[in-house]
């Protein structure tokens, strides 16, 4: 008996579901799940790692997921449930798995984040700075030296003459991180001390004054170990996926 599902007047057979995935781009999205199930289950058969969750995590989890999906009774859960076309084991397979990926990110690359962190700092290490920017060679020394010789403050010449969103506050910009500016911009910051006001410099199509105010070291808080984490689950299911895609890209065929 070949298995159906009815949608509206449309009978959709099994042998439909893999074109009508791609079709609305769903297929990288269940091949993404399929390989963080695969990779679950393989550590959790492993000595040194796993991904099981007791009792009390389970209810916890489920009370989370259905005060996020806004499920407030008994009534609510079923209704949705039908909605999803979800049976009672697969209910809790849903509404846990938030938590075993969380767990599988722990047991895999809990004990590496810190070298990660200390490989990744330089970029992670945050900057206020105040900065000018004009496309005018000759402005941007004049207003160098006017900063230089205090007859006027940066905040002022900044809000007058920068061409940039900066020159709304007076050209302060940050906290922002090393890693989301120029290549040159960082060079510069970094070299330099705070209130050292360096000279005009050429960064792409501008002319820069900029004036390092705070620099603030990355910490390994626990926010920090969240987004590090991410950052590596998600680097490690992007190999997969290419692994998977090359793979079935060299298969002969059949």
């Amino acid at each position: 008996m070949t298995e159906t599902i009815q949608i509206g007047n449309r009978t959709i057979t099994a042998s439909e579901l893999i074109p009508l995935l791609a079709n609305y781009q769903m297929l990288p999205q269940l091949r993404r799940e399929l390989i963080i199930d695969e990779a679950i289950e393989q550590i959790s058969r492993s000595a040194n790692a796993v991904v099981e969750c007791t009792p009390e995590e389970v209810t916890q989890a489920q009370q989370q997921f259905f005060a996020e999906k806004q499920l407030n009774n008994e009534v609510d859960i079923q209704a949705w449930m039908a909605y999803q076309g979800l049976t009672p084991d697969q209910l809790e397979a849903v509404t846990t798995r938030k938590l075993k990926i969380e767990k599988f990110k722990q047991a895999v690359w809990g004990n590496k984040l810190e070298s990660y962190f200390f490989q990744c700092k330089a970029k992670l290490d945050k900057v206020i700075y105040s900065l000018l920017r004009t496309q005018d060679v000759g402005i941007a020394q004049e207003l160098y030296f006017r900063i230089q010789d205090q007859e006027n403050s940066f905040a002022e010449v900044a809000r007058e003459y920068s061409q940039g969103p900066e020159a709304q506050t007076g050209g302060l910009v940050g906290p922002i991180e090393l890693n989301a500016l120029h290549p040159v911009m960082v060079q510069m910051l970094s070299s330099s001390q705070p209130g050292q006001i360096l000279p005009p410099a050429r960064v792409a199509e501008w002319f820069v004054i900029v004036r390092l105010e705070k620099f603030i070291p990355a910490k390994l808080d626990e926010p920090m170990k969240v987004r590090l984490l991410n950052e590596l689950f998600e680097t490690w299911l992007q190999e997969q996926h290419k692994q998977i895609m090359s793979a079935s890209t060299d298969e002969p065929p059949s």
